[in-house]
């Protein structure tokens, strides 16, 4: 995991520096629009103020280092605070979010596939299926600005964010927590929507291939009543695909937060980190990349994790290897 994160954080501070140009550059020409001019001896200044007049393997090298061995993330150019005051803010309220959405997948979407894998070509079958192609169709940002025309004109709620506006700086207390609980239905339902959509297909189709196995028949001939049949045995083994993805679906709640963040004005990383990145902030957005990847692999642990609690051969192939 430490390997794969050191990884993402060399290739993506390469990948920010890339383009050509720098925050110092963004204000000089900021500047000259307002008809400021700034001399060479300034600009050099301003660079060397920033860290900027050195090469990307020495910028990254010193902020890799200030992060190992001092627990320091960099300074925000945009923002003119640490970047770690930045981060703290947001990245919780990302994580609950994330978490939030993937447990509301789970909830509706498991029953849903399995009742239509049961009940293949039924009403409620059909039903499912089309709610799943239009969960897939729908752009999130559309169904985020229908659920906001909806709550603020048939329940008078205020829209936007994920606090009321008396709740956005005050300090964490019961009452706010309540205030994020009425808020966080909208973005979880529309990250929630395409998510849903995909795991009610794969667990209708996974479900499908194993009520026709032979345990299945003999289990039914052995007189195992229908709901402990398809439960106990049909229904575990075709979870396996599904857990074995949850870390792909948990990394696509991350990734398509942004522009649901954006739309819905959420103070999550999504729009922080699109701001840093059109800023050239250079170590406000190497860090937000950085702990968004940390939490797609700690996704990737959770995922074998359970994984191995599911299957037991997945826990024999283990106990084989350490004996090895």
């Amino acid at each position: 995991m430490m390997i794969t994160v050191f990884v993402i954080t060399v290739v993506s501070f390469f990948i920010i520096i890339l383009p050509p140009g720098d925050f110092v550059d963004r204000i000089v020409l900021e500047a000259n629009q307002y008809g400021e001019v700034f001399e060479e001896h300034e600009i050099a200044d301003l660079r060397r103020m920033y860290g900027l007049d050195q090469s990307a393997l020495e910028q990254y090298l010193i902020w890799m280092g200030n992060i190992l061995f001092r627990g320091d993330f960099g300074y925000s150019f945009g923002w003119d605070v640490p970047v770690s005051e930045l981060i703290s803010q947001r990245l919780g309220l990302t994580t609950t979010l994330s978490v939030v959405t993937l447990m509301f997948i789970w909830i509706v979407a498991i029953p849903i596939g399995i009742y239509s894998a049961v009940r293949k070509y039924s009403l409620g079958d059909y039903a499912a299926t089309f709610v799943g192609f239009v969960g897939l169709a729908v752009p999130n940002f559309l169904l985020a600005l229908v659920l906001l025309y909806i709550s603020f004109r048939y329940f008078g709620q205020s829209v936007g964010g994920l606090f009321s506006p008396e709740y956005i700086n005050a300090p964490w207390s019961f009452d706010k927590f309540l205030d994020l609980l009425s808020h966080l239905w909208i973005p979880t339902i529309v990250l929630g929507t395409a998510g849903t959509a995909e795991v009610i297909r794969k667990i209708r189709a996974n479900l499908l291939d194993e009520l026709h196995r032979p345990y299945v028949l003999t289990a039914r001939a052995k007189g195992l009543t229908e709901l402990n049949l398809v439960i106990k045995y049909p229904v575990r083994h075709s979870l396996n695909p599904f857990v074995s993805d949850l870390n792909d679906l948990f990394v696509k709640i991350i990734s398509g937060e942004t522009i649901v963040a954006v739309v819905l004005g959420l103070q999550t990383t999504g729009p922080l980190l699109l701001q840093a990145l059109k800023e050239e902030d250079l170590y406000l957005a190497s860090s937000l990349i950085m702990f968004l990847s940390f939490l797609a692999v700690l996704g990737t642990l959770f995922s074998d994790l359970c994984l191995m609690l599911l299957d037991p051969r997945i826990r024999r192939q283990a106990r084989e290897g350490e004996m090895m």
